[in-house]
């Protein structure tokens, strides 16, 4: 089995950790240095990574880091058993909400925001879940 990991870059540690124990319920599982910590709570292990260079180096060339609102085809789902609560928490604490809640075949889907620019989803399944598409 190929095992996943999530990295999420974060300006700062102690908002990141707010926004994602506070906001998603997530606990910290262990702290590999002040600005690498490891995330518990989700099927799969999310790190934040924080207060990274200004510059990102890959390889052949180097990128500068943007921590505005962006898009990228690769992101988190976190499933949620009250949407509205949700939405609720992490806007208080910083996200964003980039449209109005959708209802779909499967449930409820909210498009968010972090504090730090990574967009992300929330969804509330109905009972049928993914089932309701599947083919």
């Amino acid at each position: 089995m190929l095992i996943a990991h999530a990295y999420i870059e974060v300006t700062e540690a102690a908002r990141g950790l707010a926004f994602y124990c506070d906001g998603l319920g997530l606990t910290v599982k262990r702290r590999y240095s002040p600005t690498w910590i490891e995330l518990a709570g989700a099927n799969l292990p999310i790190f934040l990574l924080a207060e990274r260079p200004a510059l990102a180096d890959l390889g052949s060339r180097t990128a500068t880091r943007s921590y505005e609102r962006h898009w990228t085809p690769v992101h988190l789902d976190f499933i949620v058993g009250d949407l509205d609560a949700a939405v609720a928490r992490l806007t208080a604490l910083g996200g964003t909400l980039d449209r109005a809640v959708k209802a779909r075949e499967y449930g409820r889907i909210a498009n968010m925001a972090d504090p730090f620019g990574n967009g992300f989803d929330l969804i509330e399944f109905n009972a049928a879940g993914y089932d309701a598409v599947a083919r």
